[in-house]
């Protein structure tokens, strides 16, 4: 995903979003609390498909059941559970993922992110538990890890860019 951001000064503040689905989203809030949030066609994307404004209510209660606060869902291939400030995430390793062929060791996750791996499951459903260094992470294994959440933000980076 990437997200840029822009301030509008006497309006308010915009944000562009590029989704991995190739979606594009904006959201302009503004200082008045509305919320404008178009959707752009993937095959023109500076054509806007459609658009829905909202008031600052209708936004917060959206951002929650986006965000997962009103229900979520068993099968989600990143699953958060909070346990104060720690969180348990899963990572699904898909194709774009450059950590895949790569040892936990050479990502150095631990020293770099914070973060802990305390389970991979690989595609054919093998279980590392509590796995070494020596551990080379593979293509659609489940990257379970244990973190605060900046520690899982820059795993998810390391796991991304292999770096």
């Amino acid at each position: 995903m990437n997200l840029k951001e822009t301030d509008l000064p006497g309006i308010g503040k915009k944000f562009l979003i590029q989704a991995r689905s190739g979606d594009k989203l904006s959201i302009m809030i503004h200082n008045d609390g509305r919320r404008e949030l178009s959707h752009f066609d993937v095959h023109d994307p500076d054509d806007s498909v459609s658009m829905v404004t909202l008031d600052d209510d209708e936004a917060r209660y959206v951002s929650a059941i986006i965000g997962g606060a009103t229900y979520k869902p068993t099968a989600m291939e990143n699953i958060e559970v909070a346990l104060g400030d720690l969180i348990i995430e899963w990572y699904k390793l898909d194709s774009n993922y450059k950590a895949i062929g790569k040892t936990i060791g050479e990502l150095k996750i631990r020293q770099r992110s914070g973060a802990t791996i305390i389970t991979v499951i690989e595609k054919n459903h093998k279980k590392h538990i509590s796995p070494g260094a020596d551990l080379m992470l593979t293509s659609e294994a489940l990257v379970v890890v244990l973190g605060e959440r900046l520690h899982q933000q820059q795993i998810r980076q390391i796991l991304l860019s292999g770096k």
